[in-house]
């Protein structure tokens, strides 16, 4: 499909029309209910191998499960904030999976889910979302960026590690993952251009979840498509179902073996829906109808790969209860890890400023440790100053 072949006049202005064609216009292999779409996608068929299923639907639980534990955390003050990734699983799980062990994955604020799938330990993933340090894991031995809360100033990182390794001929692919909201931010744009323009090996992932905060899509872009804006730069551009787990590791699978062989960046814009809140601090109520909520609750990613390997005998309830049972043990350690007290040491706030301390780091350090030094020798002595 062509920008010329957008039914614009049929939707512009037109809510019920724009629904209709947004609902029916991504690429998919499942529908809502489970069941393959006639004319749909044909992904190949090593992705319809029953154990690649299975660990596609295995991944789809434990986001699932870390996603409510910390949910439930950030409610029992453990956490100071949550953004939710509740609905956007498949989202989450394709995100980590489809990468090679070289590959880099450039995180938003809402991806600790992805970060949980690729393996990061849940405690050194919500680090920053505990407050403790802006990143809690190594990014080097994890290959994954710092995950970032401003939006899209992540976007130009990944081009340029992904045209560094270009440049030194290293098979590196750069995902990065963005929201709808970021799409209108000058960053995205420069990395868009900056990647087309020298062919870097990046792919674009936009989980379109329909709100940036409490803004509609529609009401933060004229276009009808976010994908279609890789027209504009160059590179293509695919929207796909993206509650559609088995969709989005096709399209994202093709997307990164384009990248890898010199194919240049892919824009992907992936459908999906933000359930929860924007975080635990905001009241989704005041600005979407509940009907929407329970339109989407109908779409679930998790429940329709579920039914998809249930009609085709992949999957039964002695299965579905043990990977279950998977998901709890790993939120229960995951709970009972998050509910201590971590170990804080005041002086560590004057680490990793510069590389070497200024005169005035290590004048603030030493009043620091006198102050601490003093007050444990006054309680040492009872009290008593």
């Amino acid at each position: 499909m062509t920008l010329l072949d957008l039914p614009v006049a049929a939707t512009r202005g037109n809510p019920a029309a724009a629904a209709s064609y947004w609902d029916t216009d991504p690429l998919r292999y499942l529908d809502e209910h489970g069941a393959p779409v006639e004319g749909g996608l044909r992904p190949a068929p090593e992705l319809l191998a029953a154990d690649r299923l299975l660990a596609l639907y295995r991944a789809l639980c434990l986001a699932r499960a870390f996603d409510t534990e910390a949910t439930a955390l950030v409610m029992q003050g453990h956490l100071a904030v949550y953004p939710s990734s509740r609905g956007q699983e498949a989202c989450q799980a394709a995100a980590a999976l489809c990468l090679q062990a070289q590959d880099w994955l450039f995180p938003t604020y809402r991806d600790t889910a992805a970060l949980a799938v690729r393996g990061i330990d849940p405690v050194e993933a919500l680090t920053l979302l505990r407050g403790s340090w802006h990143c809690g894991y190594d990014p080097k031995q994890w290959r994954t960026a710092p995950q970032c809360t401003p939006l899209a100033t992540q976007a130009p990182h990944a081009v340029g590690l992904a045209l560094a390794a270009k440049m030194a001929g290293d098979p590196v692919v750069a995902l990065c993952l963005l929201g709808d909201g970021a799409t209108s931010e000058g960053d995205f744009h420069e990395a868009c251009n900056s990647a087309a323009v020298y062919q870097a090996p990046a792919v674009f992932l936009v989980q379109n979840n329909q709100y940036a905060i409490s803004v509609p899509l529609r009401k933060q872009t004229h276009a009808l498509s976010l994908a279609g804006k890789g027209v504009g730069y160059g590179m293509p551009g695919v929207r796909v179902d993206g509650n559609d787990v088995i969709a989005l590791m096709h399209v994202l699978g093709e997307a990164m073996e384009r990248a890898r062989t010199g194919g240049g960046p892919t824009l992907i814009e992936a459908i999906t829906y933000r359930i929860r809140p924007h975080t635990n601090a905001d009241d989704a109520t005041r600005y979407r109808d509940p009907g929407e909520v329970d339109l989407w609750l109908a779409r679930d990613p998790v429940q329709r790969l579920a039914r998809y390997l249930t009609a085709t005998g992949r999957l039964d309830e002695g299965l579905d209860s043990a990977i279950a049972e998977e998901g709890a043990k790993y939120a229960a350690a995951m709970r009972a890890r998050l509910t201590l007290e971590p170990e804080v040491d005041p002086a560590d706030m004057f680490d990793h400023v510069f590389a070497t301390p200024t005169p005035q780091l290590r004048a603030q350090r030493a009043m620091i440790e006198a102050e601490l030094a003093a007050a444990q020798k006054d309680e040492a002595n009872g009290g008593e100053a």
